[in-house]
């Protein structure tokens, strides 16, 4: 057990639980190269994060600049594709912009996984400082609006949707962004949104700009917008969708009326509520997202040893390593039933095989059943003691 003497608060408790019990599994069976890279202490520290994506021009500066009620640096916006490079916008002692390869290699920020995307990637990235009270609390991230078509996957000279994925897995909160004019959703948009599977409690859903229709209209746009949502989120609940209008002009009454108006004023105070009860949860999601990790890193362990295992100890290593990277599907039910786990926490099929044609299999770890055992205690003892000792910062 950890002394709890030492221990500050439950976001500390988690660093020194990684690395005391976690890190070791993690980096024993290269669950960092496969799946995430190791934390580091600024991954713990950061602030919340909120990512907007949207097709180009569906507002999603304009929101961010709505937000903070001011410009950020590195700011553009236009009716065409304006914004080609994903920027964080924190919290700084004055306003600049920094280059990514610089934040990418800054140990006190949580960008350093970035550079696995490399310099193709980074020289689309920047962040943008800024004093400003919210950005005190909470980190955004805009993004490159998603193009259609092939222009987003041959023009782009990065894997977009990795890094949304990256980004996805990180953040507190999503927002997807449409207007009333753009609600087909493109394949490659459809791409990026299936990118964030598995953080759909993240999701919330703004619909932009619906002061530029009338309320017919905009009862319309709002039925057709949740159908097409639906066939792309396979979820049995309704998304919750935000109508309103997130920029600097008064809302246009000529178009939307008087209902309308008073409408849009509760739509957008209900989404700010939202967006400020992102650090008081922060701190319970950091928790869940560790203990997400904890029980991937674990099925990666034994995904790992099992496959080790099958390999023979002198002859036809090349032929068997063959066998079992076409037939993984076999490996993973073998290792669901050895070890009695729920198939929805196994990885991604095709990345994993993707990732383990890179590797010698005769290499890999045997199980060690005292890593997992730690593991075990973690979940089991260390975080629920931890949690009992120290109430959330925020309440």
């Amino acid at each position: 057990m950890i002394p709890l003497s030492s221990v500050t608060s439950i976001i500390d408790g988690l660093k020194k639980l990684y690395i005391e019990k976690l890190k070791p599994l993690e980096a024993t069976y290269r669950f960092n190269d496969f799946v995430s890279p190791l934390l580091t202490n600024s991954d713990f520290d950061a602030k919340p994060m909120v990512m907007l994506l949207g097709q180009y021009s569906t507002g999603k500066t304009t929101f961010i600049k709505h937000l903070l009620r001011t410009s950020y640096p590195g700011a553009h916006i236009g009716p065409e594709p304006t914004t080609d490079r994903f920027v964080v916008v924190m919290s700084g002692p004055d306003e600049r912009s920094i280059p990514g390869n610089t934040i990418a290699v800054q140990a006190d920020m949580p960008y350093s996984g970035l550079s696995s995307f490399g310099t193709a990637f980074l020289s689309k990235f920047e962040c943008s400082q800024m004093p400003h009270a919210l950005l005190e609390h909470i980190t955004f991230v805009d993004t490159p609006g998603v193009l259609s078509g092939e222009k987003q996957r041959t023009q782009r000279s990065y894997d977009f949707t990795g890094v949304t994925s990256w980004f996805a897995s990180k953040c507190d909160l999503i927002l997807l962004l449409f207007d009333p004019h753009k609600l087909d959703i493109s394949d490659e948009f459809k791409r990026v949104i299936g990118s964030l599977h598995g953080h759909d409690d993240k999701i919330r859903v703004v619909l932009n700009k619906a002061d530029q229709v009338d309320t017919q209209q905009l009862m319309r746009v709002y039925g057709a917008l949740l159908w097409s949502l639906g066939k792309v989120l396979n979820t049995p609940e309704v998304m919750r969708v935000y109508i309103g209008s997130f920029n600097d002009k008064p809302v246009n009454e000529a178009a939307i009326g008087p209902i309308g108006k008073e409408l849009f004023e509760r739509e957008q105070e209900d989404l700010i509520s939202d967006l400020k009860d992102i650090p008081k949860k922060a701190c319970d999601r950091r928790i869940n997202e560790f203990v997400k990790r904890a029980r991937a890193a674990k099925i990666h362990a034994y995904i790992m040893s099992h496959l080790k295992k099958e390999m023979p100890a002198m002859i036809g290593k090349a032929k068997t390593q063959q066998r079992l990277i076409d037939h993984l599907e076999d490996e993973f039910l073998k290792v669901q039933r050895e070890f009695h786990l729920p198939a929805g926490d196994f990885p991604n099929i095709e990345h994993f095989r993707e990732t383990l044609s890179g590797y010698s299999i005769d290499k890999f770890e045997k199980l060690k059943p005292k890593m997992i055992q730690n593991v075990d205690d973690m979940l089991g003892y260390d975080i629920p003691e931890l949690l009992k000792n120290f109430r959330n910062p925020y309440d």
